[in-house]
């Protein structure tokens, strides 16, 4: 992976010390975890350094505890899931610097894997604070990042000590970055992009973006409202961003410019009450009742996107097209999110896919296996849309 060392570059690290900073951000509930997908994504890169012989520490936060100690944030409630995924003993320590950090470290034998206390428990963290950083980097010989969801921010664990110690991406990381390179950096044309989701006003930067980038840009969820709005589209009572109207516009003049095909609901499903199962009818976008609301694209709309996928040899996708959550609103994001995960299979397609309403959406029709890369990296991964430097990221440029 070009511009990047990542543990291929390793030489011989058995005694040594690699801090690696990883995402256990994981849902617990009465001190157990209920979701260990996270801690399964860098299983690989921890149990390879461990059978190489390094002492293997964790660093990573977990919730918000404000740079305070806070029993209800502390990683000891994870020890138990990373052991289990990890197949073998996790050691903890009760601060990530300091004596009780280098106690620890120092107990722990070649191969063996430790959990440092919740990095945000110090104020230095999320300040990015060098004194923090140096204490960090004391604890380690070489770093690794394998937490790309986290590299969006300049933290300490993610950047400052990038900068003191060898730094090296982790398989997860690397895994991640070379996914969205074949998603938009260097992708085989055509793109093909379909941007979901309620609203506009959280993804301008996203689609001034991607208007550059892609050769079809699909506008689904309620965003597409008000791109309909904008075009002078009665939308009825759908949720709609009405004062976003000369964004929506502005959006669609680069879109023209750079020769960017803008893909609109022509047939929308629309309901009086937004609850399952609603009774609804499918109309032109031209004909939505003024007192129903747009909760999915139509079939029409749906076969349109999926010539359009048919046509793509790579497609980035993020959000739904519909208000998947309640059936039958989910139609169009499962049929066009199937078909994509055919294509993929088929090896026709290049296929990456982010940010948590996406996963959601993917898992629900049953594909998220099926795509070239689905990312969890929320945040980071909409920031990477955006053609934002992600400073985790470029902190381990060679």
């Amino acid at each position: 992976m070009s511009g990047f060392k990542t543990l291929d570059d390793l030489g011989e690290i058995n005694g040594k010390r690699v801090l690696v900073r990883v995402d256990l951000n994981v849902p617990v509930k009465d001190g157990s975890v209920t979701d260990a997908t996270r801690i399964e994504r860098i299983a690989p890169t921890i149990k390879e350094l461990s059978a190489k012989g390094a002492k293997v520490i964790l660093l990573a936060h977990f919730g918000r505890p404000k740079g305070e100690a806070n029993a209800e944030f502390s990683l000891s409630q994870i020890v138990d899931a990373t052991s289990q995924v990890f197949g073998q003993a996790v050691a903890f320590a009760e601060d990530c610097i300091g004596e009780k950090a280098a106690t620890a470290i120092d107990a722990l034998e070649d191969g063996g894997i430790l959990l440092l206390e919740n990095t945000r428990f110090h104020k230095g963290e999320e300040k990015n604070d060098a004194e923090f950083a140096q204490a960090l980097a004391a604890n380690g010989d070489i770093y690794v990042n394998d937490a790309f969801s986290a590299a969006h921010r300049a933290h300490a664990s993610t950047e400052g000590i990038a900068r003191l110690l060898p730094a090296y991406a982790g398989r997860t990381m690397q895994a991640e970055l070379e996914a969205l390179e074949k998603g938009l950096g260097k992708p085989v044309k055509p793109v093909v992009a379909i941007v979901g989701g309620a609203k506009v006003s959280t993804k301008i930067d996203l689609l001034m973006n991607l208007v550059k980038k892609v050769d079809a840009l699909v506008i689904g969820g309620g965003m597409a409202n008000t791109f309909l709005a904008a075009r002078g589209t009665n939308v009825g009572k759908s949720l709609c961003e009405h004062d976003l109207a000369a964004t929506a516009k502005q959006i669609m003049i680069e879109a023209a410019s750079a020769g960017c095909a803008i893909i609109l609901p022509s047939d929308a499903v629309v309901a009086r009450e937004f609850k399952a199962n609603a009774e609804n009818e499918t109309v032109s976008v031209e004909a939505v009742p003024a007192d129903a609301m747009i909760l999915d694209v139509g079939p029409q709309t749906v076969e349109a996107v999926k010539q359009w996928i048919e046509r793509a040899q790579t497609l980035v996708w993020n959000g739904p097209l519909g208000a998947f959550e309640i059936a039958p609103f989910d139609r169009a994001t499962v049929a066009a999110a199937q078909f994509a995960g055919q294509q993929t299979k088929a090896g026709k397609l290049v296929s990456v896919a982010g940010g948590g309403d996406t996963v959601a959406a993917l898992n629900h029709a049953g594909v998220a296996d099926d795509f070239s890369y689905v990312s969890t990296a929320g945040g980071a991964f909409l920031e990477w849309m955006e053609g934002k430097k992600l400073p985790g990221v470029v902190a381990l440029t060679k």
